[in-house]
């Protein structure tokens, strides 16, 4: 099979698990850079203890994410998908 073909198999598995393991950072850094522009440290309080909920519900189903992982690697070793 063709590299060039075979790379961008890769990146169409790949592509989406990267994108989510990289925007839950930055999701809270963009949301922690808006509201430190407020005017009471109350807001900026309140978006850390939202960020850290997220987070922790976000990391806590990674099983999901990281589960798929294997059952793809699987199936497309056994060329099924």
């Amino acid at each position: 099979m063709n590299s060039a073909v075979e790379h961008r198999r890769v990146w169409r598995i790949a592509g989406p698990i990267i994108l989510s393991n990289v925007s839950v950072p930055l999701l809270g850094a963009v949301d922690t850079a808006v509201i430190g522009h407020l005017d009471s440290p109350i807001y900026l309080g309140g978006v850390a203890i939202g960020s850290l909920v997220f987070s922790y519900v976000y990391w806590g189903f990674g099983f999901l994410r990281m589960g798929t992982t294997g059952l793809t690697a699987q199936a497309m070793g056994a060329r099924d998908g």
